[in-house]
C-alpha cells in the first residue's frame, strides 16, 4: 500500500523545516491532539497511541540534509512501514510532501487507507502552521 500526502508550501526555508522534522520531539505538534495519547519521544524516536487503534512508533532511519527524511516503523507498530518526507524550495518557502509505504493485507488496507491519508494530510497542514520564518 502506498499513500502520498498532499503537497504543502511551508513559509520557512528548507533548513529550518528539515531541522524541525528531524527532531522527533516536534512530531507531537503535527498530530491531532484529541486523538493521540501515551506520547513518548527523543530526537530520533517517537511513540504514540492513536485513539481507538494501535500504538505507532517511528524511528529516524536516514536523511539527506534539507532534501529527504526517512522514518521507519518500530516494533510497536501494527504493521511495517516507511514514511519518506521530501522537501524542496529555497530560503523563504519549502514544499513538503510525504509518501508512506506499508506491507498490509487487502482487508487491512481497506480499513486503514482513508484514515492514514487523512492523517498525513493533517500532518502536512500542521507543518505550515507550526514552522515558519
Amino acid at each position: 500500500m502506498k499513500i502520498e500526502s498532499k503537497k504543502v508550501n511551508v513559509p520557512a526555508g528548507r533548513e529550518k523545516v528539515f531541522k524541525y522534522i528531524t527532531d522527533l520531539n516536534n512530531f507531537n505538534n503535527l498530530l491531532p491532539e484529541d486523538r493521540i495519547s501515551e506520547w513518548e519521544s527523543t530526537e530520533t524516536y517517537c511513540s504514540f497511541k492513536v485513539q481507538g487503534t494501535a500504538t505507532i512508533d517511528l524511528n529516524l532511519k536516514d536523511s539527506t540534509e534539507f532534501d529527504h527524511i526517512l522514518l521507519e516503523s518500530g516494533e510497536k507498530s501494527p504493521f511495517p512501514f516507511t514514511l519518506n518526507i521530501y522537501l524542496s524550495g529555497n530560503d523563504d518557502e519549502t514544499t513538503v510532501y510525504q509518501i508512506m509505504e506499508a506491507k498490509v493485507n487487502p482487508f487491512l488496507k481497506m480499513m486503514v487507507q482513508k484514515p492514514l491519508t487523512n492523517l498525513f494530510d493533517f500532518i502536512a497542514d500542521r507543518l505550515t502552521e507550526k514552522v515558519s520564518n
